[in-house]
């Protein structure tokens, strides 16, 4: 019985170790990859949009109306404490936005380029799995987590060429360092 647990044992440690010797990792900057993919950079001029059209006329309204709210509520002095107190009351949410508007205003274009920035992110990663696996790849990490790492196993050469985008000088550059 002895024998045959040794036996297993073995086996087991055998195989597993042979597996962790076929592992191959690699590495890829993905931001680096999505600022020079070309959809990056009708992004650009998409958030300016975004915030000329949508962000820039809430912003207006919202004046407007804290605008006239005030002019509501100074004109309300002369009344009793309960009108003056209601219209107290919605002038203060107003104020705050407008106070905040800088926050607000980063977090919507933030959640208008994720949401534009997603499908060129799915790309750069259906690239990466499907180059990985043609080189024998098992695993593949973001550049930024490593401090040290061979240049032969950086795979933007590989992405880029797989989605047909120009690398500029400076990514080349820096892969020869």
């Amino acid at each position: 019985m002895k024998k045959i647990i040794a036996t297993l044992f073995c086996a087991v440690t055998l195989l597993t170790a042979s597996k962790v010797q076929a592992q191959k990792t690699a590495y890829i900057s993905v931001n680096d990859m999505i600022s020079i993919m070309p959809e990056t950079a009708l992004i650009n001029g998409q958030l300016e949009s975004y915030k000329k059209d949508s962000i820039q006329p809430k912003y207006n309204e919202l004046m407007a109306l804290y605008e006239a709210d005030l002019k509501k509520y100074n004109d309300s002095l002369h009344t009793t404490a309960a009108v003056h107190k209601q219209l107290e009351d919605e002038l203060t949410p107003i104020y705050y936005q407008l106070q905040n508007w800088e926050q607000i205003t980063n977090q919507a274009v933030e959640a208008k380029q994720n949401e534009l920035l997603t499908p060129i992110y799915r790309k750069v990663y259906d690239a990466i799995k499907q180059v990985a696996k043609e080189k024998g790849y098992t695993h593949v990490a973001n550049k930024e987590a490593y401090l040290v790492a061979p240049v032969g196993d950086d795979l933007i050469v590989a992405v880029a060429a797989k989605l047909k985008v120009p690398l500029p000088k400076t990514v080349v550059a820096g892969l020869t360092k």
